[in-house]
């Protein structure tokens, strides 16, 4: 085997406020890929951070204001980071602290190697400062005269501090992203570092006066400063592995990759590599850089008011549901919308119907026809192909971070499984035919094969449909390419199929919706089962509730596609002489180019809902065969728009 190892960081978040989606993305972000890793390289060769960020003036005003002192603030806000992360299944390796001890005489060495070169001199600057950020900023950088995040105006502040000469590695860093053309990534964020560089580099204040900030780690050279916040908060990363002398830093050190969000591009894809250089040190491998979460197409941010809390809703809908939608959702590096609507949608289609019904029909197939147990069957025909191809489709998207793309890589081998049962249609055969019993165990196995896959995005659901299947080896144990590059021949020569648990119950549509922190929450919607094999009829309602339903032919004007979703197209429709807005969950089966002139049956009288940030008002109809494949209802003649459907 290799000496290959994998080194992944999150940033470590600021203890000025609790934990929120921005947060929790990133970190099961990290968590995903290093279970993939994992599943590539084994356990022992990944290392996983993430920690929190605890000194400079908004934890000391933070702590102030609460009546604590900062160090009792920061240890209960940093308690409750690592609680939020270990309900949310999160497994890093270590939990840094900025105000642990290791990591304070990091930081004062790394100062001290850096002074003793000369790269650290003493001045005097007047800038621009932005308390919220704890940043000076140039006036370029500032939007209409204000902290592009915070959106206020930034104070002018003059003093003598320590300063690092970043200028002077500015040619230097340019080459180097220049010839390393991986080095930021997606290259949207690369082309951006390298606009900004074309100015020149103004030299970094690194330290703060204790005349005005107490809460920091004092400057080794000069007890009357404490050290600029981003300074210090940059060398966790290699403090957390025992830096200089360490044996984890020796293994982990060259394979290290960042991952961060857009907001802190700047320090992480200047500073922090020429820190590096200046000390010596060589480069990260790979900076990662995704987009935000927008609440109604706004940045999510707490000094807006527009926070969603993750625990709210992993206890609403479930851990793996939640981080099902956080990564299906948004494409890495772009923005994405959140909505608990799509939350919804998402879980009724991809998890309910898709993955559970297929789980729960082979399993319960299996429990009818053989008790259970169903042994050993040779070949896998087109599934086996489809395996493959998922597999290398997974990998290719995940070492990329496109865990959107991995996820749908895996759904279309979910596809292929249900359209292989629909066309064998195994409930219909005698459970004595060989054919019968192959088709079965052919699908058992691709089960397991999706299982395995599915781990490191959700871990939980692929534990259970393992255990559901009658296998107790630990995922942690496997390796992928072992156990998917030839499907079947690691698969045990029996199984006894346990009985069937519901992997994802849908969620009633009509179920109340929680709301941004701040605003109130609902109580939690009621649940119900899934069909698990085909079922003649659904449950049967009275005559007077189906007359409460105006179905409508309304004819489509123009579709366009919704930025940062997958499966959302906006459609304007008319009914008659009434335009409308409507959001259609079909851009998957129906892009944006093929709607326009379509006559299509919708819900007219369907109460508005917001998906995406735009407003719904109403529902197109179309049908769902159980191979997946969709088929928009439409008028068999031509009829004029705003039709009853009778």
């Amino acid at each position: 085997m290799s000496d290959e190892s994998f080194y992944l960081t999150t940033p470590i978040y600021y203890v000025n406020a609790t934990p929120h989606l921005g947060h929790a993305y990133t970190t099961i972000l990290a968590d995903t890929m290093a279970r993939f890793q994992k599943l590539r390289l084994g356990p022992e060769r990944v290392y996983f951070l993430t920690g929190t960020d605890e000194h400079g003036d908004k934890i000391a005003q933070a702590a102030a204001q609460g009546g604590e002192t900062p160090q009792a603030y920061a240890d209960r806000i940093s308690g409750i980071f690592q609680e939020t992360w270990k309900r949310l299944g999160l497994a890093p390796n270590q939990f840094i602290r900025t105000t642990s001890e290791p990591h304070k005489r990091a930081v004062q060495r790394f100062l001290q190697q850096i002074y003793d070169t000369g790269d650290i001199y003493f001045g005097e600057y007047g800038g621009q400062y932005c308390f919220g950020c704890e940043r000076f900023y140039t006036e370029k950088e500032l939007q209409d005269g204000k902290c592009p995040d915070h959106q206020t105006a930034p104070t002018f502040i003059k003093e003598q501090n320590y300063f690092f000469r970043m200028g002077k590695y500015q040619d230097w860093l340019i080459e180097h992203i220049r010839h390393n053309p991986d080095f930021i990534r997606p290259e949207r964020f690369r082309n951006e570092v390298l606009s900004f560089l074309k100015d020149p580099l103004e030299d970094l204040c690194i330290s703060r006066p204790r005349t005005r900030l107490e809460w920091g780690i004092p400057l080794p050279f000069d007890d009357k400063y404490v050290t600029y916040v981003w300074f210090d908060a940059l060398i966790n990363y290699i403090s957390a592995l025992d830096w200089p002398e360490g044996e984890t830093f020796r293994r982990f050190w060259p394979s290290v990759q960042h991952l961060i969000a857009k907001d802190i591009l700047k320090p992480h894809a200047i500073y922090w590599p020429i820190m590096l250089k200046a000390a010596g040190l060589t480069p990260y491998r790979h900076l990662n850089v995704h987009g935000y979460w927008k609440i109604e197409e706004a940045k999510m941010s707490k000094s807006r008011g527009s926070v969603v809390r993750p625990l709210d809703l992993a206890d609403k809908y479930g851990v793996d549901a939640f981080r099902y939608f956080v990564l299906r959702e948004m494409t890495f590096g772009l923005d994405a919308g959140f909505s608990e609507e799509a939350l919804v949608a998402r879980l009724n289609a991809d998890l309910a119907n898709d993955l559970g019904n297929l789980y729960s029909r082979v399993l319960k197939l299996i429990q009818r026809y053989y008790d259970g147990k169903i042994s050993e069957s040779p070949g896998g025909g087109a599934l086996a192909d489809a395996t493959r191809t998922a597999m290398v489709d997974v990998t290719a998207a995940t070492e990329r971070f496109a865990f959107s793309e991995a996820l749908a890589a895996i759904w279309n081998l979910i596809s292929a499984t249900n359209k292989y049962l629909v066309t064998n249609e195994p409930w219909k055969r005698d459970p004595g035919d060989a054919q019968t019993k192959a088709v079965l165990f052919n699908a058992a196995e691709t089960l397991r094969a999706i299982a395995i896959l599915l781990w490191p995005f959700l871990p939980q659901t692929a534990e259970r449909m393992l255990q559901g299947l009658g296998i107790s080896e630990p995922i942690g144990s496997i390796r992928v390419e072992e156990a998917l590059s030839s499907p079947w021949h690691l698969a045990s020569r029996q199984w006894q199929v346990q009985e069937v648990q519901p992997l994802f119950p849908r969620i009633e549509a009509t179920a109340p919706r929680l709301k941004p922190a701040g605003t109130g929450a609902k109580p939690a919607p009621e649940k119900t089962e899934s069909t698990a094999v085909p079922e003649s009829v659904a449950e049967q309602i009275a005559i007077e509730e189906f007359r409460r339903v105006d179905l409508r032919v309304a004819e489509v004007i123009e579709a366009a596609a919704i930025p940062g979703s997958k499966r959302l197209v906006k459609l304007r429709v008319k009914l008659q002489n009434e335009e409308r807005t409507v959001v259609a969950g079909l851009k998957e089966h129906y892009p944006p180019e093929s709607w326009a002139g379509k006559r299509v049956i919708m819900v007219a009288n369907l109460k508005p809902t917001k998906l995406m940030g735009i407003m719904s008002h109403g529902m197109v109809l179309a049908a769902e065969d159980e191979a997946g494949r969709i088929v928009l209802l439409t008028p068999e003649a031509p009829i004029a728009s705003g039709s009853k459907v009778r």
